[in-house]
């Protein structure tokens, strides 16, 4: 499975942490992210992981800031893309089943390192559950 990451300056350990742990599982990562804590824009992060899964290049995004909305609102600017915010287990399963998230999105400031690796593992295990959710997700897009 190859994963796109990116993040700002608020998530560049956790990045480090998790590119890690996948690649200790065999994952293959692209790390679109910056690897310090100076100030960047985070846009610039996230379009090319949001590029490579609406174009799926990758199987799955991640995507690090501080808080995972502006990440999340970046990414979902693409079609093909649903990327969640997810901060709990629980509400990451949800993201995936329900949803169909395909980008993961972290909020670092209020997620502690292990959670944020428990997360990932969560979001890539689970399965989108399909059914009457499918004809909820097919909603999602607009035309341009």
């Amino acid at each position: 499975m190859t994963i796109s990451i990116g993040n700002d300056h608020a998530g560049t350990e956790y990045k480090q942490a998790i590119v890690a742990h996948l690649e200790a599982k065999g994952y293959t990562v692209n790390n679109y992210g910056t690897n310090t804590n100076d100030s960047v824009d985070y846009p610039d992060y996230v379009h090319p992981v949001a590029s490579d899964v609406a174009d799926k290049k990758v199987d799955f995004g991640i995507l690090i800031c501080g808080s995972g909305n502006g990440v999340a609102m970046t990414a979902n600017k693409h079609q093909k893309v649903r990327a969640g915010i997810c901060w709990t287990k629980e509400i990451t399963e949800l993201t995936r089943q329900h949803n169909n998230a395909n980008i993961c999105c972290i909020p670092a400031r209020f997620t502690a390192l292990q959670q944020a690796i428990q997360i990932v593992d969560t979001f890539l295990d689970t399965k989108f559950e399909g059914g009457r959710h499918q004809n909820r997700v097919d909603k999602i897009p607009v035309s341009c």
